[in-house]
């Protein structure tokens, strides 16, 4: 059995009896909706603008332990996962709604988790009243007083946070103004289609001939992985859990036209998105919805542990590579996604003049 278990869960309860209220009775008179989660980078159903008064948003988180395959070689990776997915689902609320949720860590798991969320406030954004163990579920309120875009990972203690955030134990929140999102001048603005995009840095150990090894568990994986995370050299940078989960077949798609809302978290290290032939035509760089959101922007910036947005209406078809803009990162350790954008060019944007040619002699046109 893991041995560090035993540890995680002192420091755990030292946090929760520091921490932890009275239980409340559920004394809310507010009417409840259950929302089911989706997978990234599709987003559940959701109203962007609301009228109604704020609701208990009722959500269910199920810790999965589960070896994954990350890239097209073949090396494995034991995640950590919340509802099965690198990163978790993106949760959408409106500004003054309360946040239910049921986080639920199966028997067959092997360790105690919790969940920390940036958006709440309070112990330890819910951390240090929502650890379980294998076989426990619990269930955390709390209430979204700050609109924008937020991650929630897990931090169980320790060494343990950043090992089950790399991990795979992140997603994010989208606390949603209730009438809105606006350009910081009083204009509305709306999306046609929003995407999820989790940025990941992942650490497999390699053996003595420099081959990514394999582990039959998160436990197995620990000290080897523990060694790896300490140099900060990951061996994988990716979106949504492995190489190549946005491209080709999986790539996003959109058509000319369209108002896409691109929510970037990043849970742990720094990252600079670059939509290649578009732009952020509305960024919320720091992700909070309260601020104006810069315009036209070229590359953005993530803050490692946060989450950010922009919107962009596509103008040309095509294939848009959407990377981070550390190219070694993107082109060589996996960080690319892909828009595959249908629609009519304008020879107006963008015009090939002259195909490619042989270079004519010297003095001639």
């Amino acid at each position: 059995m893991f041995t560090r278990r035993a540890a995680l869960i002192s420091a755990a309860a030292t946090a929760l009896m520091l921490a932890t209220p009275a239980l409340a009775a559920d004394d809310l008179k507010l009417p409840r909706q259950k929302i089911e989660l989706v997978a990234p980078p599709f987003v559940h159903a959701h109203e962007q603008a609301i009228k109604q008064s704020p609701k208990i948003m009722e959500f269910t988180l199920t810790i999965q332990e589960k070896k994954v395959v990350i890239d097209e070689k073949g090396t494995t990776f034991q995640a950590m996962t919340f509802n099965g997915s690198m990163p978790g689902p993106l949760m959408v609320v409106h500004e003054g709604d309360y946040v239910e949720v049921t986080l639920v860590n199966p028997a067959t798991n092997t360790m105690p988790h919790n969940i920390d969320f940036h958006s709440a406030t309070g112990a330890l954004g819910g951390a240090a009243l929502t650890l379980v163990n294998p076989g426990e579920q619990v269930v955390l309120r709390w209430k979204a007083t700050k609109t924008g875009v937020f991650v929630y990972h897990c931090a169980p203690g320790g060494p343990m946070i950043p090992w089950h955030v790399v991990s795979g134990m992140n997603g994010a929140v989208m606390v949603l103004p209730r009438d809105g999102l606006n350009d910081g001048k009083g204009h509305a603005l709306k999306y046609d289609k929003v995407y999820y995009i989790g940025e990941q840095d992942m650490y497999v150990p390699r053996d003595e001939k420099g081959n990514f090894k394999s582990y039959d568990s998160p436990g197995e994986a620990y000290t080897d992985t523990e060694e790896v995370m300490k140099k900060l050299i990951p061996s994988h940078v990716v979106f949504n859990g492995k190489v190549g989960a946005l491209t080709g077949k999986n790539a996003l798609t959109a058509n000319v036209g369209e108002n896409v809302l691109i929510v970037h978290s990043q849970a742990n290290r720094d990252s600079r998105p670059h939509l290649i032939g578009g732009h952020g035509d509305y960024v919320w760089e720091t992700g909070k919805f309260s601020n104006a959101p810069e315009t036209g922007l070229e590359t953005w910036f993530i803050r490692g542990g946060s989450a950010g947005a922009a919107m962009y209406k596509f103008l040309q078809p095509g294939i848009y590579a959407y990377v981070t803009h550390n190219l070694i990162e993107a082109a060589d350790l996996g960080a690319t996604a892909h828009f595959k954008v249908e629609g009519k060019w304008n020879d107006d944007l963008m015009t090939q003049v002259k195909a490619p040619a042989e270079v004519p002699p010297s003095g001639t046109n």
